[in-house]
């Protein structure tokens, strides 16, 4: 699997076209010390061991596989063998194809027609490094022959340390039931308010956040360093995930995840679609976020 390497000044990012992953972005201080600001990951890392990966044609999943849409109902099957529902699309689980490619960006795609879902679609991805940040854009265009509800994100996974603290106003909560699954909204539980920095709870955590502001601040106070998400006004909703090891027997708290996105966990089946967007054949839907590192 080719392995793609950008950098620019201090900053450093390692690529994969298997999944479209990102397997490492760090940032080099005084001394020549190194700072992860996204999980470190070996060069055959999959997707659930890598830094980021992307969720495309939509994230998270969906009740009993399958929605209503303009009168027709849609299935789908499971795209893994742990989890009975379709999971974030093809995107992490696909070959991309590398469109361009210089020092500091790397453009790739990949189209996706049959198998697990109904869906049709081309997706381009691009990974831009500057000296002070790295700027993600995620594409998709409907390919098939009748209108769907689309959506996109981000799964990327954070270091966490002792110190770790997390940034991220949003308005209202969801609650997890069995299956992964969302449950119903509610008022934001205590040690999961984001509206000033605060630690990750010590327990499982797998919901979503509606109304988030498009902002997030991870830092490091160990580290004296901390990292600056931003997103484009389409992804306004987020999920936050700590595993336990009851899920991964491996798990050693050392990582979460906060995942931008454009809509809602089993949106298909909510009366609004939740954020998803409706594209007619050959409509596409696009966005960004940046993630800048900054000293504290």
């Amino acid at each position: 699997m080719p392995v793609l390497e950008l950098k620019s000044g201090a900053l450093s990012a390692r690529l994969s076209t298997a999944g479209g992953l990102i397997l490492g972005f760090r940032k080099e201080g005084e001394g020549g010390k190194s700072v992860p600001l996204l999980r470190d990951a070996p060069d055959n890392a999959d997707a659930l061991s890598s830094s980021c990966y992307p969720l495309v044609p939509f994230g998270n999943r969906l009740k009993e596989n399958r929605f209503t849409f303009d009168g027709e109902e849609y299935r789908f099957s499971p795209n893994t063998d742990w989890d009975p529902h379709y999971l974030h699309g093809e995107g992490w689980q696909s070959e991309w194809i590398v469109e361009e490619r210089d020092d500091y960006r790397v453009t790739m795609s990949f189209a996706h027609r049959g198998g697990h879902t109904p869906y049709a679609y081309f997706t381009r991805q691009s990974f831009l490094l500057t000296g002070d940040e790295l700027l993600l854009t995620l594409s998709v265009e409907n390919m098939g022959e009748k209108l769907l509800p689309f959506g996109l994100g981000w799964h990327p996974y954070f270091p966490m340390t002792p110190q770790t603290t997390l940034f991220a106003p949003a308005r209202k909560f969801w609650t997890e039931v069995e299956g992964w699954l969302p449950g119903e909204v509610t008022a934001i539980p205590e040690d999961l308010d984001f509206s000033e920095p605060a630690p990750l709870p010590h327990r499982w955590v797998n919901n979503g956040f509606e109304d988030w502001s498009g902002e997030a601040v991870i830092a490091w106070p160990e580290h004296q360093m901390q990292l600056h998400l931003t997103a484009d006004p389409l992804f306004a909703h987020a999920f936050v995930f700590v595993s336990d090891t009851v899920f991964d027997p491996q798990f050693k708290r050392d990582y979460f995840c906060f995942e931008p996105m454009s809509h809602l966990a089993n949106g298909h089946n909510l009366p609004d679609l939740g954020g998803l967007r409706i594209l007619e054949p050959g409509q596409q839907l696009s966005g960004s976020i940046r993630l800048r590192p900054q000293d504290l």
